[in-house]
This record gives structure tokens, C-alpha cells and sequence, in this order.
């Protein structure tokens, strides 16, 4: 018997019907799916210490369960000290059971742990149906020890899905867990 996370079961199981009911796909197929999360934080730091990256990748590392690969910079930028190249942040591409680990965690444990937590920000979303936030300080999640912790910074997460529109998207977000704001 195969493994099967939380999240995927209950999407399969639920969440793909009741799409189905409140947009009236004429095919399963037209249902939209989360595809990938990307989870990046930049380190504009590390330009005078390279130890930031390896802590960042580190940490990203704890936090998804997947190896975080360091992201280079594209072009020079006299005024920062920046080289084409050079690193300057760390980031994760989830996908798979593993995405849906990632999900399920960040709605049941992580989330909570924001202090004064009211919903997440309803206008991340970009157009094509993907929806972006960020997180303030990566303390919320129970992986990381916070006596460990060099210098509270945040991250951004990318939902990336294949919904056509963002009421498809925020609707599928929505029916997985994600706890928007009403307005």
C-alpha cells in the first residue's frame, strides 16, 4: 500500500466534486489542480557574508523536506555590490505528494502560529490563476528551533495551479484549506 497524503485523498476524494458542482466542468479533466508550490527567500545580505545563504538554504531545506538550491543574481548592480552570478537567496519547487505535505502543514501548523492571524490576503492572486503570499518571519513553522535561528526573515510561497481564472483558483485554494480573509 502506497502512501497516500491527507491533502491529495481529500482532493480526489472531495474537493474534485465539489468544483465540479459550483463551476459545471462538463469533463473531470477541466477540474483545476495545484501543480507546484515554490517556496523562495531572498538574501539580500549575503552579498557581505556568504554563511546567510548556506542558513537560508538550510532552513528551507527544514522547512519543506526537500533540498533548496541557492538562486544566483542575472545581472551587476554597481550600487549594491552585486555580481552576475553571485548568490542571493534559496528557494524549493514542490510537487507531488510532497507539495501536498508541504500544504497540509503550512494550513495546520504554521498558519496558526501567526500572532493576531486573521486569514491570509485574498489579492495575491496574478491573473492566470496563481496566488502568491508571504510570510514575515519563518519562526511559525515547528520544524525550525528558534534558539538555532541566526536572523528572523521571511519567505514567499507561489501556489501555481492550472485553473484558467483567479475565482477558479481562490476557489480550489479555498476547498484544500487555505484560510482567506473575508472581506
Amino acid at each position: 500500500m502506497n502512501y497516500v497524503p491527507k491533502l491529495k485523498k481529500e482532493y480526489n476524494e472531495r474537493v474534485k466534486s465539489a468544483l465540479s458542482e459550483q463551476f459545471s466542468y462538463q469533463n473531470v479533466m477541466e477540474v483545476p489542480k495545484l501543480t507546484k508550490i515554490v517556496v523562495s527567500k531572498g538574501v539580500g545580505e549575503a552579498v557581505a557574508d556568504k554563511k546567510l545563504i548556506d542558513h537560508a538554504v538550510d532552513e528551507l531545506t527544514l522547512i519543506t523536506g526537500q533540498k533548496a538550491v541557492p538562486t544566483l543574481s542575472k545581472k551587476d548592480v554597481a550600487a549594491f555590490k552585486l555580481r552576475k552570478g553571485m548568490p542571493i537567496g534559496a528557494k524549493v519547487t514542490l510537487r507531488g505528494n510532497r507539495m501536498y505535505e508541504f500544504l497540509d502543514r503550512l494550513i495546520t501548523a504554521a498558519l496558526p502560529r501567526v500572532r493576531d492571524f486573521q486569514g491570509i490576503n485574498p489579492k495575491g492572486f496574478d491573473g492566470r490563476g496563481n496566488y502568491n503570499m508571504g510570510i514575515k518571519e519563518q519562526i511559525i513553522f515547528p520544524e525550525i528551533n528558534i534558539d538555532q535561528v541566526k536572523r528572523v526573515s521571511g519567505m514567499d510561497i507561489t501556489f501555481v495551479t492550472n485553473a484558467e481564472t483567479d475565482r477558479e483558483a481562490k476557489a480550489l485554494l479555498t476547498e484544500l484549506g487555505l484560510p482567506f480573509k473575508k472581506n
